[in-house]
């Protein structure tokens, strides 16, 4: 009977750990991903604002060159 209870135990404690784990994994992943989704938000307007120059400076080049 002590034999099965401390393996349970070691059993519980293993999945505290485990838990603890994938609680400290989880957290990271959610902060990787917060920022890689405001960085993905920066790019995205850097990119619109790209696309208003050259749309500026191809409306000002003559109609021949193009």
């Amino acid at each position: 009977m002590d034999t099965e209870l401390g393996n349970l135990e070691d059993k519980v404690k293993q999945l505290a750990d485990l838990c603890r784990h994938l609680r400290d994994d989880n957290r990271n992943l959610r902060q990787a991903l917060l920022q890689a989704t405001q960085e993905n938000q920066h790019l995205t307007q850097k990119l619109a604002g790209t696309k208003e120059r050259v749309a500026t400076i191809l409306a000002k080049l003559p109609e021949d060159i193009l």
